[in-house]
This record gives C-alpha cells, structure tokens and sequence, in this order.
C-alpha cells in the first residue's frame, strides 16, 4: 500500500487557521512596504515566505508580531484579532519572534540570556526539554552569550522562545551564516517541534532547507504573496520558483 503524503490536504482547508493574515499592510515611516499581505498557517504546520531580499518577508513577521509601528489589515491569531493589540499582549496570547540578528545580550550568561524572556502562558518546553534539543547549550550555560559560535547562538534563540509557552514561532533566516552541519540540526529540531505540536511560520533564503521542512510556501515578491506551492509540488514548479527567486 502506498502511503499518502503527510498533508495531502492543506490543514488551512479542514479547519480554521490558527493565524490568518487579510490585506495586511505594512510602512516603516513613510516607506510603505507591505501592500496587502495574506496567507493562512494550520495548527502544527510549517509554512515558509520565500522571495527576494527586499520583498518584505522580515517586515510581515514583525507586523504579525506587532512591533511594526504602523500597520493595517487583518491578523487573526486562534481567532482573535491582533492588528491593535501591543506586542506584549501578543505575545501572551502566545506567538514569539526569534529574530534574523539573534539578539543576544552579551553582558549576560548563556544560561541568563535562556531565561530572560517570562513564561507568558502554559506549555513552553522546561529547560532539560531544550537541553534535549540543543546540548551544546547545556555546556555553555556559563559562557558570555556572544562568546558563542553563530550555531550556538541561533539554539540559544530558538530556545529562549521555547520556554515562554509560545504555540506560534516566527523564524527569520534561522540558518543564516551556519556551517551545513548546524544547518541540518536546526532542520531536525524543527521536524521534532512540528511533531510536538508547534506551528512554524519561516523565513529563509535556504531553499533547499525550507523544502526540507515546510508543508507549504508563500511566495512573497513586493510586499503581496503572489503564490503559494505546497511542498509536494516544488519539483512541477521548479522553473517557476528559480524566476521568483532569482536562483
């Protein structure tokens, strides 16, 4: 018997979305970046935005986020609408960011820069779970969080945001500048996340990563998702994806 494809059928299409994004528009000041942005992501999947640097793939996770100044549209997150809300009370509702540049503190400790952020609702991972996922953390709990490598560095990231109870990770160029072998790990942590239970909005340049790990991707060109590929049909869409992207 042959086994039928993992997600056969766009979870978005059996049941409400978890986060729905409707004609969300974006500026930076006067710069209007995003022009009417939408997409949906399913409970437990892993979606990606994938274009061209420019596109406005960071900014809509950060409007999603809410740390967009200005913004307008429609986020809908477990169906509650976000687009007023500050980006505290987002968070507690239970999306986090794990940004491209990382944000590490260095005047902290491994282990301080781990818990800094507050576990704003039930479900994060306990530190032994993120230790499970990334041992290189455990071992560096007393380094200076910038004497990490980059590798270690977007673990410690990642996993700072597992523990706040966060159901929706927003990822943005998790394998920017690592080395293939780190690469291939974020890869698997994000397969046991998706396994867990956790839904993955991604950003990433890595093409073949994202095809690694995504159920489905959003082409994003110009600030507006111009088309959307499920993951099972990357090879008949090929050509067309290499003229979106560039490559």
């Amino acid at each position: 018997m042959t086994e039928a494809p993992l997600n056969d059928t766009p979870a978005t299409a059996q049941v409400t979305p978890l986060l729905k994004v409707t004609e969300l528009q974006g500026w930076y000041a006067e710069s209007h970046i995003l022009h009417g942005i939408n997409f949906e992501v399913g409970a437990g999947e892993v979606v990606t935005l994938l274009g061209r640097n420019g596109a406005g793939k960071t900014t809509t996770l950060k409007a999603v986020m809410g740390i967009l100044a200005k913004r307008s549209g429609s986020v809908t997150f477990d169906g509650q609408e976000t687009i007023k809300l500050p980006s505290r009370a987002i968070a507690r509702l239970g999306i986090a960011l794990c940004p491209e540049e990382r944000a590490i503190f260095s005047s902290l400790s491994v282990e301080e820069n781990l818990m800094l952020p507050p576990q704003v609702r039930p479900g994060g991972l306990t530190v032994e779970q993120i230790f499970e996922l990334f041992p290189n953390i455990k071992e560096r709990l007393a380094s200076q969080g910038t004497k990490l490598s980059g590798g270690e560095q977007q673990m410690l990231a990642i996993g700072r945001i597992l523990r706040t109870g966060a159901k929706l990770l927003l990822l943005d160029e998790p394998t920017e500048g690592l080395a293939p072998v780190i690469v291939q790990q974020i890869g698997r942590t994000i397969a046991r996340l998706k396994d867990q239970g956790f839904t993955i909005v991604l950003v990433e340049q890595n093409f073949r990563f994202a095809a690694s790990v995504a159920d489905r991707h959003y082409v994003v060109e110009q600030g507006r998702v111009i088309d959307t590929i499920p993951n099972d049909q990357l090879d008949a869409n090929t050509e067309k994806l290499h003229r979106y992207l560039g490559v």
